[in-house]
């Protein structure tokens, strides 16, 4: 049996500091233990609850046997999760039931090889913006959108000027028919 190293005894003073600190670490490590039920609630919502699984192999995206074994990747982590193929982008979206199961098969399938090749997964980030419909523009461009709804001080309405009309012209016009060519302009 070996006997422990010896400890050199501590100066008066420097003993107390030590068991001070230790108490501090202690007390630091319970407040990051410690998780509040409604703080967890809000972290949960805001986060997502779909992945996108990037660089597939092409047979994933038919029906068969490896669009089956690339589902059968995900039902460990949840049972009531579904997909959406996109052919196209060659990706694929992975909807969870909740944001703990997105966040666990992410840390464990990211970066994994299927079918010889490394999938990738990201999370699906969502958008939300307070209403479906769009926001006015800004008040400073709101002028260019309709005319101001009374006239600006001092505006006054200008009149119309008389319309100057020529009866030699108007005459002359009234004298032309159909077919028939104009005197003096051949």
């Amino acid at each position: 049996m070996e006997e422990p190293p010896l400890q050199q005894p501590l100066p008066p003073g420097e003993d107390e500091e030590e068991e001070e600190d230790e108490e501090e670490e202690e007390e630091t490590d319970a407040e990051w233990s410690f998780v509040d039920r409604e703080m967890e609630a809000v972290a949960l919502r805001d986060l997502p609850s779909a992945t996108i699984a990037c660089n597939l192999d092409p047979r994933v995206f038919q029906d068969g046997p490896y669009r089956a074994k690339f589902e059968s990747l995900f039902r460990p982590y949840d049972r009531d999760l579904t997909f959406q193929y996109f052919k196209s982008f060659k990706r694929v979206r992975i909807n969870f039931s909740n944001p703990l199961s997105a966040a666990e098969a992410r840390i464990q399938l990211d970066k994994t090889e299927f079918l010889g090749k490394e999938l990738k997964l990201y999370f699906a980030q969502t958008l939300h913006i307070g209403s479906s419909h769009l926001a006015p523009p800004n008040p400073e461009k709101q002028f260019l959108i309709s005319p101001p709804a009374s006239p600006p001080v001092g505006w006054k309405q200008v009149e119309d000027a008389t319309p100057v009309i020529n009866y030699d012209l108007l005459y002359a016009i009234s004298k032309l028919g159909p077919g028939e060519r104009n005197h003096g302009w051949d």
